[in-house]
């Protein structure tokens, strides 16, 4: 009972500090797409990926060509030529898996040439989120390309203005954005934020005329007593 008080509280205060906060989101997928130096970066990578692949192929074509021979003549080879042809299927093969795993296996090159080829431009997007960050004065912008996100305000999408900072022309995106903020019933006002009609202020000759008139009105029960007294 105690841990569960204990991690309400929790809950509260992060909910508390949150709140405190401004909070936006981007598109990095959104950006990237847009990016002319973010295409040329994928084109490389994707370059040197269809060389890897070419080399498998022509490994797997080795491959088939030598399990369709050792088919096709094993019945007429001697025990010895059967054996040695197994021997170099089986080698073949584990070349292949191995030039796979070296490529595209964890820790392989494939994971090394990603940040080499892409490193520049991914540098030159977050220069420009911390741009427009500070400019705007957001506290926490999450990425919704990796980061799904149940609740969102169009609002408080910063893509675009990043992708204005990078060069990009936004003028379609610029605008859809625009209409989806306007159609959020979100945005609209409600009635008790609009601001109220201002009094009207009196006028100098007013102010001055009141405290006359009351004065004269002040004067009024004296002379009744006077006459009472006569």
């Amino acid at each position: 009972m105690r841990t569960l008080f204990f991690a309400a509280i929790c809950l509260l205060c992060v909910a508390a500090s949150v709140s405190a906060q401004r909070i936006g989101y981007i598109n990095s997928a959104t950006i990237r797409e847009k990016y002319p130096e973010a295409r040329n970066a994928e084109q490389r990578l994707e370059s040197i990926v269809n060389d890897w692949k070419r080399e498998m192929d022509e490994m797997q074509r080795a491959i088939e060509t030598l399990t369709e021979e050792i088919t096709k003549n094993r019945l007429i080879w001697t025990d010895k030529e059967r054996q040695e042809k197994d021997r170099l299927l089986v080698q073949k093969k584990e070349e292949r898996q191995a030039f796979a795993n070296r490529k595209f296996g964890p820790g392989g090159e494939y994971d090394a040439t990603i940040p080499l080829v892409t490193k520049g431009v991914e540098e030159k997007i977050y220069a420009a989120v911390q741009e427009v960050c500070f400019e705007e004065s957001f506290d926490i912008v999450w990425d919704k390309s990796t980061q799904p996100l149940a609740f969102i305000n169009p609002k408080y999408d910063l893509t675009v203005k990043v992708m204005k900072k990078l060069g990009i022309d936004v003028e379609k995106l610029e605008d859809a954005q625009q209409k989806a903020i306007d159609s959020d019933p979100r945005n609209k006002k409600k009635p008790s934020e609009e601001r109220p009609q201002a009094k009207r202020r009196r006028s100098r000759t007013e102010s001055e005329e009141t405290p006359a008139a009351e004065k004269k009105d002040t004067t009024q029960p004296d002379k009744e007593k006077t006459i009472e007294k006569e």
